[in-house]
């Protein structure tokens, strides 16, 4: 939840997921991926897409199976949605997805959205109006909160949601490389 003013505004709390069904090893699709020479970075070997990279649910819920196929049995249950994940595998139209606690499973592609959101991990994190600890607090987020992504230089993302929106240290969210930089 984010507050502004001493007033809550709207936004979607913890409570992100269901608990794991069991433990169990991974299965041996969970590494699949491709190396392109261009520098040694991953690629999906499906999208060509850099692996690993960040996505949301595009739903409500979602099912994380064992396995790539719908055969395989249900693992976790994603309930939020705009919960942003990371992607780690490719198989067809499957994605091996985690969340920030490294949980997760095999998502169908279709569940899943391209829009950037991000998981404030830091209790009444602090929205700044611009990207300095110095500037003015415009509004605070509760921990689980899920906001949407805007830009990035090194330090600092700019997030959103609830009606607000501000700037907060990378190390408060979850969502985003340490490296990366989004305009």
């Amino acid at each position: 939840m984010i507050l502004a003013g001493g007033a809550m505004a709207l936004a979607v709390s913890a409570g992100l997921m269901l608990a794991q069904a069991d433990a169990a090893p991974q299965s041996a699709d969970a590494q699949i991926l491709r190396v392109q020479d261009s520098g040694g970075a991953a690629r999906g070997a499906v999208t060509n897409l850099p692996v690993p990279r960040y996505v949301s649910l595009k739903g409500s819920e979602g099912n994380a199976r064992r396995g790539p196929s719908l055969s395989h049995r249900i693992d976790w249950v994603f309930r939020h949605a705009g919960m942003p994940l990371r992607v780690v595998a490719e198989f067809g139209h499957w994605r091996r997805v985690e969340d920030k606690d490294g949980a997760g499973g095999w998502i169908h592609y279709a569940l899943l959205s391209g829009v950037r959101t991000a998981l404030v991990t830091q209790d009444m994190v602090e929205l700044r109006s611009r990207p300095n600890p110095d500037a003015d607090i415009v509004a605070r987020a509760e921990t689980g909160a899920i906001v949407r992504l805007g830009e990035c230089n090194i330090d600092w993302c700019r997030i959103s949601g609830g009606g607000q929106r501000g700037w907060v240290p990378k190390t408060a969210i979850w969502g985003v490389d340490p490296d990366e930089v989004r305009d």
